[in-house]
């Protein structure tokens, strides 16, 4: 393969990973202040005329839809609601041709009072970050006691029809590590799916430790045997949260799913025999870098081949600058032909990115 395929009207690179999926940041504040994340004071956001307007997001979106062979729209953060003209950002990339899939990431907050309206833009589906069920937990966490608003976000998106609803769960040994049964019983009682996420060295504080990271073999063990999960248990304790008294446990029976995972981040399982299934996404320890078809443009308009990148395409300056679709089309794909064979987290030599999570866009 040449470097000329990769000006064929689709975002290939030399390994022949075609991008289909954009992921695209709205903006890299968030209205929480989770600790694997970031620090409490938060961190330095980006100014204003950093920020791609409203049009020049809309405008990126199309060349990626109409030249560059995207099908699937993701939007993300920091956290997306609060950027104010998300509803008419999702209508305009609705209405472009031909339509693609349109989703979008949350922290839940604000979501039951906006569901309706992103559901009548055009918005698809959801994903919600939920990594605990405990209100204290929840409340030192993400330093916000929000976890009542998270609950309603996911029912007011229920409700509208962003379906289906998944949540993503990150668990932290010794911080949540014993809520894995409780969250997928939670999920299964409400109709969501469920996605654990093994944490990734992507905080602002490059503190990621992977000794304190939980497995994506770790998780499956854990619902298999059902350690902590108790029906009704208080998820910190295990107890009747009336009587105080221990609940039995039960495991899950878990079968590789039998659908074609495709580019899919998650492997999923069937939860007892199913339809109902339960996804992990193990990033570091079950690495899918040979069939990922990701795209990603930040919150200030620059591309980044991979989530783990450390260099970045501007094409916000070329955009302000006059360049026209097809000179936009290019360097897009420019970047995308030089993205590496894999994220090398297991390598020596591999440097996080100086840009935190909240900066990139998941």
């Amino acid at each position: 393969m040449t470097a000329a395929r990769g000006t064929d009207g689709v975002l290939v690179d030399r390994y022949g990973r075609v991008a289909r999926d954009l992921r695209v940041s709205l903006t890299d504040k968030c209205n929480l202040r989770c600790t694997y994340c970031m620090p409490a004071e938060g961190l330095p956001w980006l100014a204003s005329p950093q920020l791609l307007s409203d049009d020049e997001i809309v405008r990126l979106v199309r060349v990626a839809v109409e030249r560059l062979g995207v099908t699937e729209v993701r939007f993300t953060g920091g956290e997306p609601l609060i950027r104010p003209g998300v509803v008419g950002i999702v209508a305009a990339v609705a209405a472009l041709e031909p339509r693609p899939r349109i989703s979008l990431t949350t922290n839940g907050l604000g979501l039951d009072r906006l569901a309706p309206a992103l559901r009548a833009a055009g918005l698809d589906r959801v994903n919600v970050s939920l990594d605990t069920l405990d209100a204290a937990r929840f409340a030192r966490l993400t330093r916000r006691d929000r976890l009542a608003d998270v609950l309603a976000g996911l029912a007011g998106a229920a409700a509208a029809g962003l379906t289906p609803v998944k949540i993503n769960s990150v668990l932290m040994r010794g911080v949540n590590d014993d809520e894995a049964p409780a969250l997928l019983r939670f999920a299964l009682a409400h109709g969501y799916e469920l996605r654990f996420i093994e944490q990734m060295p992507l905080d602002a504080q490059h503190g990621w430790d992977r000794a304190a990271m939980v497995t994506a073999d770790e998780i499956l063990a854990t619902l298999r045997t059902g350690a902590d999960a108790r029906t009704g248990a208080d998820p910190r304790t295990g107890a009747d949260p009336h009587t105080g008294a221990s609940l039995p446990r039960a495991g899950f029976d878990l079968t590789p799913d039998p659908a074609e995972r495709g580019a899919a981040p998650a492997e999923t399982w069937l939860v007892d025999g199913g339809p109902a299934r339960v996804g992990v996404i193990g990033s570091v320890t079950r690495p899918f870098c040979g069939d990922c078809d990701r795209t990603r443009l930040t919150a200030d308009g620059q591309v980044r081949a991979c989530l783990f990148a450390t260099e970045e395409s501007d094409l916000r300056g070329a955009l302000r600058a006059g360049a026209d679709d097809d000179e936009l089309a290019r360097r897009w794909r420019a970047a995308m032909w030089g993205k590496r064979a894999g994220h090398g987290i297991d390598d020596p030599t591999f440097l996080q990115p100086a840009r935190p999570m909240s900066a990139i866009g998941g």
